[in-house]
């Protein structure tokens, strides 16, 4: 600890190690751009926008101003049973960029809080048509969807269930898609749809009139980037048709140019039910999220209400803070203005190229991208999780900020990064990860 170090001893850090960080402690004091530096003044480049968020880069002068004059506007509303124009001007131009139908907007904080938000709408959808049994959900292995009650029911990770068992709810799982013979793919694998089979077989054993939604990541991003076979979603999404479950992408990482089109839908051509969404929807300067829901499944909850009562009984006091939606409208902006989406489609080959660079290094089992997100799979330590601690700690020690999840990284840059820039990450991963001692 230095003398430019805070007091430690009260922040209980999340997902962190405390007692190792506290002994190394690795602090941001500010960012620009795609680098962030530490209080001594160390420049880290920063390999995962964030936490996924920052997809425009940080400091965004376009952000801070609007956010600026919104908090001596209308710093705060509540939004039960009154609310803030700027929020319906953000809900109309998110609408414009889901697919169609997906047009109506619900607002949370966090990407968790949009799951949760998810899953009472669509406990509330069935309700509402006389299908209140179905009370079942289906996730799969290695599924992240956030760590609040609804998440933590849906998670297919072990770490994030195994303390919690007594508070969550009846979910069922299915097998993760990754295989041994799709180790190194780029893209899409061709092998693994019929792994979407199983909730054919989940609805045989369950009944699928019990099931109310499939809840999927378009990538699997928190596990280490794990793409989706060919043919894999069109094949869910056919099942839920099939027996009436609802279909919900959780496009919290994947949401907003990250996989080349707006959402992971487009660019997959699958329309799920419902879409979750959060990161990048300010650039990561408010915590905001939200639940992009059909039109019509919405319209089934108000119009089965009965009498002057809330349809949902479900909110936040910051759903829709008006800070956030402006911070909101300011990124869309940003988007649309500086070609965002598409400039990061057309880096999106030169980041593969990179990751796929490090296929005979030391530290790499496996190498796996799609559009602006990339999973590095490490050589396992000696007990799960040590490798990618590690490695992550060494990056930070060698100028490179990079999510780690157990023993795989996630190498996830923000769409404005500069091909120097984008080679000099790919440096430091080389020198770390070609490492035989570690």
């Amino acid at each position: 600890m230095n003398a430019l170090a805070p007091n430690m001893d009260h922040h209980w850090l999340p997902f962190t190690n405390n007692r190792l960080f506290k002994q190394e402690p690795q602090v941001f004091a500010r960012a620009q751009g795609v680098r962030y530096w530490t209080p001594e003044g160390r420049e880290i480049l920063d390999g995962s926008s964030g936490l996924f968020c920052c997809a425009a880069g940080h400091g965004r002068p376009e952000i801070a101003d609007v956010v600026h004059r919104q908090l001596m506007t209308l710093d705060y509303t509540p939004h039960f049973q009154r609310a803030a124009p700027v929020s319906f001007e953000f809900a109309q131009r998110l609408a414009a960029l889901l697919p169609p139908g997906l047009d109506r907007l619900f607002f949370g904080n966090s990407g968790s809080e949009a799951v949760d938000s998810a899953v009472k709408i669509c406990l509330a959808y069935h309700r509402a048509r006389g299908q209140g049994q179905r009370s079942r959900f289906v996730s799969r292995n290695w599924a992240y969807h956030g760590v609040n009650i609804g998440g933590t029911s849906l998670a297919g990770m072990v770490n994030n269930r195994r303390d919690y068992s007594g508070v969550t709810f009846d979910t069922l799982h299915m097998r993760h898609t990754w295989s041994e013979e799709q180790r190194y793919t780029r893209g899409q694998p061709e092998s693994g749809a019929d792994k979407a089979d199983d909730l054919e077989d989940l609805c045989r054993l369950h009944g699928g009139e019990t099931i109310a939604a499939v809840f999927i990541e378009p990538v699997a991003g928190s596990i280490g980037t794990i793409v989706p076979p060919k043919g894999y979603l069109e094949k869910l999404r056919a099942t839920c048709d099939k027996y009436g479950i609802l279909l919900v992408f959780d496009e919290v990482i994947t949401g907003f140019g990250r996989t080349g089109a707006a959402f992971a839908a487009q660019e997959f051509k699958v329309t799920p039910d419902l879409i979750t969404m959060a990161k990048a929807l300010t650039n990561g300067a408010i915590p905001m999220s939200a639940v992009a829901v059909h039109r019509d499944i919405q319209a089934a909850v108000i119009d089965a209400a009965k009498g002057d009562r809330p349809e949902l009984f479900h909110g936040y006091t910051y759903s829709a803070h008006p800070v956030a939606c402006a911070a909101g409208l300011a990124a869309l902006d940003i988007y649309r203005d500086e070609g965002l989406f598409a400039r990061g489609q057309a880096m999106s080959p030169k980041l593969l190229d990179l990751v796929f660079g490090l296929r005979n290094l030391p530290q790499v089992t496996d190498l796996r991208g799609y559009g602006m997100i990339a999973g590095i799979q490490l050589k396992p330590g000696a007990n799960p999780g040590e490798k990618g601690s590690l490695v992550q700690r060494l990056l930070f020690d060698a100028g490179l900020h990079v999510k780690a999840t157990g023993d795989a990284l996630i190498f996830a840059p923000a769409f404005v990064v500069e091909e120097d820039e984008l080679a000099r990450m790919g440096e430091v991963l080389q020198k770390v990860l070609g490492r035989g001692d570690i």
